[in-house]
C-alpha cells in the first residue's frame, strides 16, 4: 500500500515507462562541448536517485538561490521559447525539463547566446522533478507543441494524463497559470478533458498566441503544413477538487 501523505506527494513514487527518443543524430563538437561544460553547472540538485537516493522534497529556493517564481516547461524542445521567457522575465527563475539530449544541447547554445541567467535545466523526465518539488511551488508551467502521439493506442502517453496532470497541479501553486499550445486537434479534445478533472480552470482556447509567445520551429512546422495551432489557458483551481 501507498505511504504518499494527503498532499499527493509521494518519497517512493513506482517505477515509470518512458516513452520517446533520448538521443538523436550525432552531436556536433561545440554541442558536446555545452553539454560537459555547461550542463552540470545549470542542473537543479536532488532530482536524480543518485543524488537523492531517498527521494526527499527539494528545497525550491535553492535552485536560484533565492525565493523567486518559478516557471516550469516541460518538454522544451530545442529551447527557443524557453529563453524567450527568461530574457523577457529576468525576475523569475525557469526550470527546464527534456530527456532528448539534442534538445538540451541546443538549450545551452541558445543559453550561451543570449546570456540569460535565470535558467535550471533537468535533462531529463519531468515527473522525477515533480516527485521532490515541495506543494505549490511553481508559479506557472508550459506544455508547448508536446508529442501529439497520434495513435489512439497510444494516447495515454501523452503529458495531459492523469499521471502527468495530478502530480503538476500538486506542485502550481492556486491560481498559477498553465499554458499548452498544440496543433492537433484531437490534443485539443483530450487536453480540455483532462486538465480541468485534475484541478485547472479553463481560461480560454484560441488560434491568437499570447502577447509575450515567441514563433517556435514547432509553430512554424504547423503552419506551412496547413495546420491550426491552438493556444489554451488554465489557472490551477484555488481549492481542491473532490
Amino acid at each position: 500500500m501507498s505511504d504518499t501523505p494527503k498532499s499527493g506527494f509521494d518519497p517512493n513514487p513506482p517505477r515509470r515507462n518512458f516513452y520517446g527518443r533520448r538521443q538523436g543524430k550525432t552531436l556536433r563538437q561545440s554541442q558536446k562541448g555545452y553539454l560537459s561544460e555547461d550542463l552540470g553547472d545549470l542542473q537543479p540538485r536532488g532530482i536524480t536517485v543518485a543524488d537523492n537516493p531517498d527521494r526527499s522534497q527539494i528545497d525550491p529556493a535553492a535552485i536560484f538561490g533565492d525565493d523567486r517564481p518559478l516557471w516550469l516547461e516541460v518538454g522544451f524542445g530545442g529551447g527557443e521559447h524557453m529563453v524567450h521567457m527568461a530574457a523577457r522575465y529576468p525576475e523569475i527563475g525557469v526550470i527546464g525539463c527534456e530527456p532528448f539530449i539534442n534538445g538540451v544541447a541546443m538549450l545551452l547554445g541558445k543559453i550561451r547566446a543570449a546570456g540569460v541567467a535565470n535558467v535550471s535545466v533537468h535533462p531529463g523526465d519531468a515527473r522525477d522533478l515533480m516527485d521532490v518539488l515541495p506543494d505549490a511551488s511553481i508559479d506557472r508551467a508550459f506544455l508547448m507543441y508536446p508529442d501529439p502521439w497520434p495513435k489512439a493506442r497510444h494516447h495515454r502517453r501523452r503529458f495531459v494524463t492523469p499521471e502527468h496532470l495530478l502530480p503538476l497541479a500538486r506542485v502550481m501553486r492556486p491560481g498559477g497559470v498553465f499554458r499548452v499550445a498544440t496543433d492537433i486537434p484531437d490534443y485539443v479534445r483530450q487536453t480540455l478533458e483532462e486538465v480541468p478533472q485534475a484541478g485547472f480552470d479553463l481560461i480560454s482556447e484560441t488560434p491568437e498566441a499570447w502577447d509575450d509567445w515567441i514563433s517556435t520551429r514547432y509553430e512554424q512546422k504547423a503552419l506551412r503544413e496547413g495546420r491550426t495551432p491552438h493556444y489554451v489557458t488554465f489557472q490551477r483551481s484555488p481549492a481542491e477538487r473532490t
